[in-house]
């Protein structure tokens, strides 16, 4: 294990200044993305019990959980149908539009990875022919092959940080539509049914 350890941190220096803005990058990313997927999957509505939304929207006391919670918020002092919308639209802007808009500060950090690990690319390779220029015999070699080691592990090190993370960012994005049609669907559904209940109360 120390052996392993040891042989890591080996590789981790050989890849030059470069590796210390990729771990900073690497740990902001990370601790952006997994506080972003916790918080959707705090915010997210049951789909199991979609059977029982519109008994739920009439009889708002019968409601469980965050459902419950919506269908409170958005049907309390009822003014109008207007009104109902705009509550759903704070809804969105309070969890789902926050989540969205911090998203793409994560993206912008995936983005960044292998680009810091091209740069470290780029400058293990001038290493690589300034000394080739400047050095000869056995000096060259060893000149080269840390250039070329440099550029080889910073590139590898800004992948390896940048593909995880692609596919936390597509689930995270995927939860959130997720959300976003099931608020729709509760929208509608109450929208509906006060379109109805006002109808019935103006006919009797």
């Amino acid at each position: 294990m120390e052996v392993s350890l040891q042989k890591i941190f080996e590789i981790w220096l050989s890849g030059g200044w470069v590796m210390i803005p990729l771990f900073l990058l690497s740990f902001l990313l990370y601790t952006q993305a997994f506080r972003l997927a916790l918080s959707i999957m705090h915010i997210k509505l049951p789909s199991d019990e979609e059977f029982a939304w519109r008994e739920w929207v009439q009889k708002p006391e019968k409601a469980k959980g965050k459902i419950k919670e919506i269908i409170c918020y958005t049907q309390k002092n009822i003014r109008s149908i207007e009104y109902v919308r705009k509550r759903f639209d704070e809804i969105r802007i309070t969890q789902l539009a926050i989540i969205e808009q911090q998203l793409k500060f994560v993206k912008c950090l995936v983005a960044a990875a292998p680009l810091l690990g091209l740069l470290g690319t780029v400058l293990g390779m001038l290493q690589t022919f300034f000394g080739i220029a400047t050095s000869g015999g056995v000096e060259t070699a060893a000149v080269v092959a840390s250039g070329i080691s440099e550029a080889l592990v910073t590139t590898e090190t800004g992948l390896t940080i940048a593909l995880p993370a692609l596919f936390m960012v597509m689930f995270i994005q995927r939860q959130t539509h997720q959300e976003e049609a099931k608020l729709a669907r509760l929208e509608s559904l109450t929208l509906t049914c006060l379109n109805l209940g006002a109808k019935n109360s103006t006919s009797t």
